[in-house]
């Protein structure tokens, strides 16, 4: 499959919105780096969300939107925008969070420097008005798949991948955890992801539990292992208690 080595596709999934949506497309169409393609896949939002991406669409034409006809969860929309990228990079975004304006060209010189397949950012944490609520957290700038296994290390915001270095993917069919899973998938066989230690990606928490979401995907970390990657059950269990106290040190202190 040929892309253009020149574009940037950012994938941005969205339901329900509306209350964001604007202000993430702003920090994406302010990025320093000239061409990038946006595909906001609206999957059946019930409130304004979808009006609200067709404006931005009328007025930047680099914005392209996608409807789904079936609410259908956040894999098969990434996957769907996927099909129909025509970058060689993509980069995935969630449909609150904000970038600096120089997350993706920092990324791509790294990973031309680097020659590498997939790269990271750090984040910090906001709440509903964008105030910081948590400072940036130190992170790994090389993680390679044993790393992975014991962490949650790379946030979906900041990711970036050479589908030129990666093939052609798609994110598994799971209705949550599917990012760790392909996180895993394209380290699986000794593909490292670079990071940058700089919190170029603010993470909206304000409306999210993250108590709850942390238990969840603690519990999804075994399953994908067992299920996905095929790990033995005893080391997915040492790996998944790896993970439990890494998760815990990061949110807590």
């Amino acid at each position: 499959m040929e892309y253009n080595n020149n574009v940037i596709s950012v994938i941005i999934p969205a339901y329900n919105a509306e209350k964001y949506i604007g202000q993430t497309l702003e920090s994406v169409l302010a990025q320093n780096c000239d061409e990038l393609e946006i595909l906001v896949i609206d999957d059946c939002s019930k409130d304004g969300t979808l009006e609200i991406v067709k404006k931005y669409s009328e007025q930047y034409p680099q914005i392209k939107v996608i409807e789904l006809t079936v609410n259908s969860g956040v894999a098969v929309a990434r996957n769907t925008a996927i099909e129909r990228a025509t970058g060689r990079y993509i980069a995935f975004m969630d449909s609150d969070d904000l970038w600096e304006r120089n997350k993706i060209s920092a990324q791509i010189k790294l990973m031309q420097d680097k020659d590498a397949t997939m790269s990271f950012t750090a984040i910090d944490m906001i709440d509903d008005s964008g105030n910081c609520v948590k400072g940036k957290r130190k992170i790994k700038t090389v993680v390679d798949y044993k790393v992975l296994l014991h962490n949650t290390v790379i946030p979906t915001s900041s990711v970036v991948i050479d589908r030129e270095k990666s093939g052609d993917f798609r994110m598994p069919l799971l209705r949550s955890g599917q990012d760790y899973a392909t996180w895993l998938m394209l380290l699986r066989n000794g593909v490292k992801a670079y990071g940058i230690d700089e919190a170029l990606v603010h993470y909206r928490v304000g409306h999210k539990s993250l108590s709850s979401n942390k238990l969840k995907s603690i519990k999804q970390v075994y399953t994908i292992q067992t299920q996905q990657e095929k790990i033995c059950k005893i080391s997915a269990a040492y790996n998944t208690v790896c993970f439990a106290f890494n998760a815990l040190k990061k949110y807590l202190f």
